[in-house]
């Protein structure tokens, strides 16, 4: 048998070669370039960057800034591969919070385009010019400049035509740009940042808070829907704003996560985040958020991506848990209702449903702002001032007021039932509950719903299952992928307080169910919950206790048409009180709405 000799024996590559291909790990499009240029930019203590490009960047892009500038020897030595003033040991690199290699960033992208540095510290008369292109000699010279550095990178990828064809439009790439200055200007409010792209100015934003600068990017309307997060552990310390529910977004593109001030993607904090809103979120929705994590280096790996995009923390199931827990209460202790607003006078006017703006957000000015309908707000029931007003509500207590000093208590007068105030039916369907000022309206089988869903998953974490014994047991005959089904979710249906047995082929003996079972039809009960359980399988076969307690919840909840009694509508309201997430149902529906009196009096011309 012939063997195939190698045609080359192996080579070291040339310099010109290899930083090339190395170039291609860093810089895949111009918004890298426009990344590793502001990192340099802050690294360098830049109080000012401006950023110029044209045609997306791939013809042109130019970054300055007002930092601290090199002298001739670093300005030539930051070309080099690997070149650093960061580090010098193994140890200073396990702890270094800088961005990254200056010389590995300016080598990579003087690899695959025409580059010239212009740079100039404080006690030099000159500013020093070094050129390079792609690649080749450097050529250095002299000129005037403020102190500070540019660098302007022209005809990225001219010398490297397959990387260079796989560039999007222009358009694309400007977007992608836009991404990375955008990043930057978050995550670091106090420096100055200007855009400009083919002459027309994208942003220029001043130094300012994060809250300021979060309004200057993002607009007062958006802004005024976050809500402010903050937690510090032994761990790590997390702050920023998540949003609203009310606030989904369509794509994951508004979801900024700073490690260190370094923007990454985790997909760890990403999921705890995301399940954090449990059902609030509509389907096919994703949260926005902008979070700060900081934590020591030495506890987080940043170089599990070639361009340090992504990071692996050592503990990441703690992190999981702090993260979420985190959302979680922000969630809990704000007020979700949604208003029910007017817009307009007269014949033509027109009801909205608008989400309130937080008063632990954002503040808002004198711009363009959501509707204001903070005369009828609530507090949210999950609160201590909050269950004081869902006993009032309720009520019980009516001459009680709110410790002095308490929480809630300076608004609790605002939101007290009056006098004679009453909770009634409405088409068998919604209960009504006057407040001070206005009335909640509240959807009787998503309430429901959502007060049966929760004591299925206490019952299904572990609880002692409650059951009622049947006076007479029935049979349960299943077709053959029923019974497989159900043989399978048995031990969940048991821990809910089903008392079921297997009895031969494809048959099931019930001696027992939950107290609070809605009966109707006998072996219907189980049936009825064995096929809702089906379909959520089907949307997300990986949440089985899920699956089970939303199935079961939504099987017995009264429904739209059953009257109910004052007592019975008083007893339902106390229970949604009571849980974790009143504002929507186990599938993202929304429970309850406000309408504030001023509303109606607007609706009837009175304001």
């Amino acid at each position: 048998m012939e063997t195939v000799q190698p045609k080359r024996r192996i080579a070291v590559l040339p310099d010109s070669l290899a930083n090339k291909i190395a170039a291609g790990e860093v810089i895949q499009r111009p918004d890298n370039a426009v990344k590793e240029l502001l990192e340099n930019s802050l690294d360098a203590g830049a109080r000012s960057v401006v950023v110029v490009i044209k045609d997306g960047g791939m013809s042109f892009i130019q970054v300055s800034d007002d930092g601290v500038g090199m002298d001739e020897q670093d300005a030539v030595a930051c070309f080099q591969r690997h070149a650093t003033s960061k580090i010098a040991t193994y140890e200073e690199l396990e702890e270094i919070r800088t961005f990254g290699f200056r010389g590995e960033a300016l080598a990579s992208i003087a690899a695959v385009a025409r580059v010239q540095m212009k740079t100039r510290r404080r006690e030099e008369e000159a500013a020093v010019v070094v050129s390079i292109d792609g690649g080749g000699p450097l050529r250095v010279s002299r000129d005037a400049r403020e102190p500070g550095t540019t660098v302007t990178v022209s005809n990225l990828f001219y010398n490297v035509p397959a990387r260079r064809k796989f560039l999007k439009t222009t358009a694309t790439e400007f977007r992608h740009v836009y991404d990375a200055v955008q990043r930057i200007a978050i995550s670091h409010p106090e420096v100055a940042v200007e855009f400009v792209s083919d002459g027309d100015t994208i942003l220029k934003l001043r130094p300012a808070t994060l809250a300021d600068r979060l309004v200057d990017v993002f607009g007062e309307r958006q802004c005024s829907a976050l809500i402010e997060v903050g937690e510090h552990t032994d761990l790590l310390t997390a702050a920023g704003y998540i949003g609203k529910p009310s606030f989904g977004q369509r794509s994951r593109a508004n979801q900024f996560l700073f490690l260190n001030s370094r923007f990454i993607v985790n997909r760890t904090i990403n999921h705890a985040v995301f399940s954090a809103y449990e059902h609030l979120l509509e389907k096919g929705t994703f949260p926005f958020f902008i979070l700060f994590v900081d934590c020591d280096p030495r506890r987080v790996d940043v170089n599990v991506h070639p361009s340090k995009l992504e990071a692996k923390f050592d503990e990441e199931q703690a992190v999981y848990r702090m993260i979420n827990t985190l959302v979680r209460n922000a969630l809990a202790s704000g007020d979700n209702v949604p208003g029910l607003s007017v817009q307009g006078r007269g014949p033509d006017v027109s009801l909205q449903f608008t989400p309130r703006q937080h008063d632990r957000g954002i503040p808002s000015g004198p711009a363009t702002r959501l509707v204001d309908t903070s005369t009828g707000e609530i507090l949210p029931f999950n609160t201590p001032g909050g269950r004081e007003l869902a006993s009032r509500l309720l009520g019980r207590d009516r001459g009680t007021a709110a410790p002095s000093g308490s929480p809630g208590s300076d608004r609790l007068e605002e939101h007290s039932v009056q006098p004679g105030g009453l909770t009634w039916q409405v088409h068998n369907k919604y209960i009504f509950s006057q407040i001070e000022n206005g009335v909640l309206v509240v959807d009787q089988h998503v309430a429901h719903e959502r007060v049966l869903y929760e004591k299925a998953v206490e019952r299904l974490n572990g609880s002692t299952p409650a059951s009622q014994q049947l006076l007479f047991p029935y049979t349960l005959t299943l077709s053959a992928a029923e019974y497989s089904l159900l043989s399978d979710v048995l031990p969940y249906f048991r821990q809910l307080g089903f008392q079921i047995t297997p009895f031969g082929k494809n048959t099931m003996i019930v001696d027992g169910v939950p107290p609070d079972a809605r009966m109707g039809d006998g072996e219907k009960v189980v049936t009825d919950i064995l096929g809702l359980y089906r379909e959520y399988q089907r949307e997300s076969p990986m949440d089985i206790r899920d699956n089970v307690a939303k199935s079961f919840a939504c099987r017995s909840a009264v429904k739209a048409g059953d009257p109910l009694t004052e007592q019975e509508m008083r007893t339902l309201l106390e229970q949604l009180s009571a849980t974790t997430m009143p504002y929507v149902c186990p599938h993202g529906r929304p429970v309850m709405l406000r309408i504030a009196i001023d509303e109606l009096d607007r609706r009837f011309g009175r304001l």
